[in-house]
């Protein structure tokens, strides 16, 4: 490793065209390669100024104590709940994230996950693959998008990507956020239950961490109803997933398609068993295109950070330049 280059620690695996960016520009320690982890982070902790992190393992409060030269984490993902920011912040330490980039590809994704659930895709493909199409035909499906009205979970960049394609699609958007967005026309509701009970369709859209846990629980479904449709392109935890398979399995809703899972990529065997569900492998921005943006974005700020021009896309709770207290 060349002197004189800033020393990182990558956490995981990052798509291969970032690794040749990567030892080009820094000198990298990868903790995922280590027969023992703490053995080897013991080692390199002195002189790591920089994580590169893609969700492989937590970035806590106890890791980061252990790295006294640390001054940014670079996380691939515009979701960062698995990097304690706010520690961060207090501490000096800029996190960064790859927002923007991935946008209208989850927003594509959550559209055919939509489409997908409410007509029943995957399960009449299934149908044809298993020659049943050559005893009778495939039954009508109860789900249509037709005379539904769209809530979202969110209304930040991704929320907003949504809206556009539902809007032309004819169907009517409202949404829910702790507070209404700026320059956003669609109604605003300040209550999540009371949006659940007004709307047919809720789409996920939200940060995971500990202010969305479990916000879909078992009210909410409830007041979505027996007609109801759950996308969750957020993150798993924003959902009681008991509360969900409960819901599901007692026709409390409709049907739900989901990206996201508590504990993945476990997911509960309750849920592929049932046939009103649709269930994709978190394949939101999972196209060469998109990771390549965002892995682009991910050395983009750490080469800016190394240089002395500071980080491209902090978070809200490292803002650049920092904020005086």
């Amino acid at each position: 490793m060349a002197a004189g280059k800033m020393e990182l620690l990558q956490t995981g695996p990052v798509p291969p065209f970032v690794e040749p960016q990567l030892d080009e520009h820094f000198s990298v320690h990868k903790l995922h390669k280590a027969a023992d982890r703490d053995a080897f982070l013991k080692e390199v902790a002195p002189k790591i100024r920089g994580i590169i992190t893609f969700g492989a393992i937590p970035i806590d409060a106890a890791l980061m104590q252990k790295l006294p030269q640390l001054e940014i984490v670079s996380n691939m993902g515009v979701g960062y709940d698995s990097v304690d920011a706010r520690w961060a912040g207090e501490h000096g330490v800029v996190v960064t994230n790859t927002p923007g980039v991935l946008d209208e590809e989850v927003a594509d994704t959550t559209i055919g996950l939509l489409i997908s659930t409410v007509r029943e895709l995957p399960q009449a493909e299934r149908f044809l693959r298993a020659g049943k199409w050559l005893e009778k035909p495939y039954p009508l499906t109860a789900g249509t998008l037709r005379s539904r009205t769209i809530g979202i979970v969110g209304m930040g960049r991704i929320g907003k990507a949504i809206a556009r394609r539902i809007e032309a699609m004819g169907l009517p958007v409202v949404y829910h956020s702790r507070r209404p967005a700026p320059g956003v026309a669609y109604r605003h509701y300040a209550d999540l239950k009371a949006m659940a009970r007004d709307v047919d369709v809720l789409i996920l859209i939200v940060p995971g961490g500990s202010e969305t846990k479990n916000m879909i629980d078992r009210d909410v479904l409830e007041a979505l109803g027996p007609n109801g449709v759950l996308i969750n392109m957020a993150r798993g935890s924003v959902v009681d997933e008991p509360a969900l398979i409960d819901a599901l399995r007692n026709k409390k809703i409709l049907s739900a398609g989901l990206d996201v899972y508590a504990d993945e990529p476990r997911v509960p065997k309750e849920l592929i068993a049932m046939e009103n569900v649709v269930l994709l492998p978190h394949v939101g921005s999972a196209s060469v295109e998109t990771r390549r943006a965002m892995g682009q974005l991910v050395v983009d700020n750490l080469k800016s950070w190394a240089a002395g021009n500071g980080p491209i896309t902090p978070v809200p709770e490292t803002p650049w330049p920092p904020v005086e207290v």
